[in-house]
């Protein structure tokens, strides 16, 4: 076995080639697609015929809604390309920018709703409650359908999960929408509008920050959840003949596929009497079988103790 300073082993526990996606869901993305800018057509033509600015601002958030889920489709595409020598992950991280750039559209929406909703509290502007009620119905019927159609795949990758919160934030606004349509038409209050769209936007926001902090620690490629290298370590220095553990890194490529890299320094002897095949099983098994995480794409470099003087300072 060679590597790098001419000894140790690299054992993958995958294949640089052929990683496919956790599943194809561009079909229920682009139906959900059409659902929403049809929804979009709608608020637009609404807002026109009311003159309602609460519906124009729901037609706004819509259509950021409308620039997300086009770029999770062109995410879910990306993803089924096959990796290849110069991009040997293939387009795995497609999901994860993808996600990363709903991410902070749906901020910016929720800062946006939170601001002009403080505004409408104090100046509140007129409102037509019929109609506005009737496409508030119209977008939250559209929206239970595109809601039931990502429902089962949500939790596949952080792709889906961004796109099912768009469509829920569609669903709430439509909800909001109603709420205040009935309220103004039964009580004349037309504040209304501005508080159930502060309270739209105070749940928009969280879930938003929640979906760039998961996008944000796969790019930064720290650890996957849930996996803990102290113990890794732990466990990789109890396997017979190890002496040390070093360069251990993990990281998470896209979702559902974690990886994992390190130098393990074994007995001079292991590599003149066979012992190096065993032992690269067993730490891959430490590593596929042990922890929280399964991690089937490892990578491990085996070094003699004798090597030791030769490492670079910079190897923790």
């Amino acid at each position: 076995m060679t590597g790098r300073h001419g000894h140790g082993g690299h054992a993958h526990g995958g294949h640089s080639h052929g990683l496919a996606p956790s599943g194809n869901h561009r079909g229920p993305l682009a139906l959900v697609l059409a659902i929403t800018v049809a929804n979009f057509v709608a608020q637009v033509v609404g807002a026109v015929m009311s003159g309602s600015l609460a519906l124009l601002a729901d037609a706004g958030h819509m259509l950021t809604d409308v620039m997300g889920l086009v770029l999770a489709l062109v995410a879910a595409q990306l993803m089924t390309r096959a990796a290849s020598d110069r991009r040997t992950w293939g387009f795995v991280r497609a999901e994860v920018l993808s996600a990363a750039g709903q991410a902070i559209v749906l901020t910016a929406v929720a800062c946006y709703v939170i601001v002009e909703g403080a505004r409408r509290m104090v100046h509140p502007p007129p409102i037509g409650a019929g109609t506005m009620l009737v496409f508030g119905v119209v977008g939250l019927l559209g929206n239970a359908v595109a809601i039931a159609i990502l429902l089962r795949s949500r939790t596949a990758n952080l792709n889906l999960r961004a796109a099912f919160l768009e469509v829920v934030n569609d669903a709430l606004g439509s909800v909001a929408v109603i709420v205040a349509a009935v309220v103004v038409a039964t009580t004349g209050w037309l504040r209304a509008d501005a508080l159930v769209s502060l309270l739209v936007g105070a749940l928009i926001l969280p879930r938003a920050v929640l979906i760039l902090r998961d996008a944000a620690g796969v790019l930064l490629e720290s650890a996957p959840k849930g996996l803990d290298l102290a113990d890794v370590r732990r466990h990789l220095l109890e396997t017979p003949h190890v002496h040390d553990v070093h360069d251990l890194h993990a990281s998470q490529m896209a979702t559902g596929l974690p990886v994992l890299s390190a130098h393990v320094v074994v007995d001079d002897t292991c590599f003149n009497d066979g012992h190096l095949p065993s032992m690269l099983d067993a730490v891959q098994r430490c590593v596929a079988d042990h922890f929280p995480v399964s991690i089937e794409h490892s990578t491990f470099q085996f070094e003699p103790v004798s090597h030791v003087d030769h490492e670079r300072a910079t190897h923790a």
